[in-house]
């Protein structure tokens, strides 16, 4: 499924022991999150809508992030939760921000599509589809304009690719040469309609790119050793001045478009391909193939997602024993300062 040019000899990256056990822990803390919120959803505390992403912990995030310096930018939309993870934000912060709480990583005023940590360079994650497209252009024709060595990656769904924003912005980021990569998880469905209901030909989204004049490429979004070493080169091209690159990662959500639970009675999918995508889980085909390299033992990685698992009740309790956000704050970082507004 991978483009045979991004996996031929001269792209082929190392990838050592250490860091298969990083993306397998790095996926593990996402499955263990995610299903954290389904298990507390109900309670009726998480005020907020949450998009989860069981079923693309390989595509969304650990494999592309693991290519990232700290230094380097990432954006993200509505389906946040495993790019801000694998960039490294703050998990108690993230799961008080989905409780309201104050303590959150948006001061309890954002909720799950508001993600956000500066000290990671996760510059943020908005509900609002495609909006967060040009402003990561605008951050890496920043970096650029200053400098910087730094590489900005921009999360979308294929949904994402049909806003007129993604057109501009892929022309802007060519126009520019941007240190910049788009990496687009296709799951297939824009909330509930099937990508050929909304879009003609198999290599749609590649082809957009690529008459822009972007280098792109497909891959398989459900083995994170491939999304590593795709992410890899797209990054190290953009680090060298080659210019942006798109990554389209075939990947599939489990659970509903919004909300923790399972919707495959709605109609718009079939059980027998959900179940199909089911036997190709990311995490536990990682797992298998961790134990078959004889890289970890399955007590080993048994114990690593004891321990997410952990660490996110930790979060959870420590989200809800925090204080509410005061209604003074309603009305902080709505405008600039003062001195600022009359410079």
């Amino acid at each position: 499924m991978t483009d045979a040019l991004a996996t031929s000899g001269q792209y082929e990256t190392e990838i050592d022991a250490d860091l298969k056990h990083f993306l397998y822990r790095q996926m593990a803390r996402i499955r263990a999150v995610e299903e954290g919120i389904i298990e507390h959803y109900s309670e009726q505390e998480m005020r907020c809508p949450v998009h989860l992403s069981v079923g693309q912990e390989a595509a969304g995030g650990p494999g592309a992030c693991a290519a990232l310096k700290r230094t380097d930018y990432v954006f993200s939309g509505h389906r946040s939760h495993g790019h801000y993870l694998a960039k490294g934000g703050d998990l108690k912060a993230m799961m008080a921000e989905i409780y309201g709480k104050a303590t959150g990583c948006a001061g309890g005023k954002g909720g799950s599509m508001h993600l956000i940590d500066l000290e990671v360079g996760f510059l943020g994650a908005a509900p609002i589809v495609g909006s967060t497209i040009p402003i990561g252009a605008g951050t890496a024709f920043a970096s650029k304009m200053r400098g910087e060595n730094r590489v900005t990656m921009i999360f979308l769904g294929e949904g994402a690719t049909e806003a007129g924003a993604f057109y501009e912005t892929v022309n802007f980021a060519a126009l520019k040469n941007l240190p910049l990569v788009f990496l687009v998880e296709n799951n297939f469905f824009s909330v509930y309609s099937p990508m050929d209901a909304r879009q003609k030909g198999e290599d749609r989204i590649v082809d957009i790119a690529r008459a822009h004049g972007i280098k792109a490429y497909r891959g398989d979004g459900n083995e994170v050793e491939d999304v590593y070493r795709l992410s890899k080169q797209a990054v190290d091209r953009a680090r060298a001045g080659a210019g942006p690159t798109l990554l389209e990662l075939i990947t599939y959500r489990w659970r509903e478009h919004c909300g923790p639970n399972y919707d495959n009675d709605i109609g718009y999918r079939t059980e027998v391909e959900f179940q199909l995508w089911k036997t190709r889980c990311p995490l536990e085909a990682y797992a298998r193939r961790l134990v078959e390299e004889g890289i970890a033992t399955r007590e080993r990685l048994d114990t690593m997602l004891v321990a997410e698992r952990e660490d996110v009740c930790a979060a959870i309790a420590f989200a809800k024993s925090s204080p509410w956000p005061s209604a003074d704050s309603a009305f902080m970082n709505i405008e600039s300062p003062p001195q600022l507004a009359s410079q």
